[in-house]
């Protein structure tokens, strides 16, 4: 009878410890999902900003600077291979877009091109989804860092070297301010 019970703790163990692992693995591939869905909605965002600096420069020639910015900007994140560098990548093409899009404030026939004003609102559009994406990230990293941190899990990561994952964040602390909007 005792190694019937032994039995049975035994077992019940090797199935606890079998369900925590497939829930990290699960976690963890979560993760990756999330970033990947970052990444297509940032690379959406990059297959815009061409289409949108072509139309620009019809108007605005002579703003070249800016134009260097964003091709800077693309680079940077291209070759980015952590989080944090390819969060500090999109924060600074943000800043750019920002100054493109002051541009045509300068330029009212650049604000009425029919052009302009459909790749604004699309990339408004990816904004928004890159914004959830982003969320949706943050909150999964935090499910799988939550998830190593805990008891009994945290054994079982640290047995198989589960690491704590990054949040994507906003570096610069200007851009936690709120947006003026001038009509």
């Amino acid at each position: 009878m005792t190694g019937f019970i032994i039995l049975g703790i035994v077992v019940l163990v090797i199935l606890i410890v079998i369900f925590i692992y497939n829930n990290l693995v699960s976690l963890k591939l979560r993760v990756q999902n999330a970033w990947a869905q970052i990444d297509t909605q940032l690379k959406r965002r990059f297959d815009l900003i061409p289409n949108l600096v072509e139309t620009v420069k019809g108007y605005a020639a002579h703003e070249q600077g800016t134009f260097e910015k964003i091709v800077e900007a693309r680079n940077s994140y291209t070759n980015a291979t952590t989080v944090a560098g390819k969060s500090e990548a999109n924060n600074m093409l943000s800043d750019t877009l920002k100054s493109i899009f002051a541009l045509a404030e300068s330029y009212p026939d650049l604000k009425a091109n029919q052009n302009f004003a459909a790749l604004q609102v699309e990339l408004a559009s990816t904004e928004d989804k890159v914004a959830y994406s982003r969320q949706f990230y943050n909150d999964t990293v935090q499910m799988y860092n939550t998830a190593i941190m805990t008891f009994p899990s945290n054994i079982l990561a640290g047995m198989f070297n589960f690491k704590e994952e990054v949040f994507f964040e906003i570096a610069d602390v200007k851009e936690r301010e709120a947006v003026k909007v001038q009509f």
